[in-house]
């Protein structure tokens, strides 16, 4: 499964990231998202992010996608602010 979970500052725009996690998943919170994992859905996630959202990012918002196997977390995938955070995350 995915984790997706984001912090964003304009309205507008997380109006429009939320929309889009929901045609993929479902939220679980209020910026969290359950999203099915696949190569595919993986793969249209990061590529939309990258290109659609990201460049309108201000410098203190961020997307984190988590990996998850059964046991643990598998990778972990930043972007905006996040990418700069180089902190250890304990997930519980």
């Amino acid at each position: 499964m995915l984790i997706v979970t984001y912090d964003i500052s304009s309205d507008k725009l997380r109006t429009q990231f939320s929309k889009f996690l929901e045609k993929h998943g479902y939220r679980l919170q209020y910026s969290v998202f359950k999203i099915k994992q696949s190569a595919r859905i993986l793969r249209i996630l990061k590529k939309e992010i990258s290109h659609r959202f990201e460049k309108k990012f201000s410098n203190t918002d961020s997307v984190m996608i988590f990996q998850f196997s059964k046991s643990s977390i598998d990778k972990l995938i930043k972007f905006g602010f996040a990418k700069d955070l180089d902190e250890d995350i304990i997930v519980m």
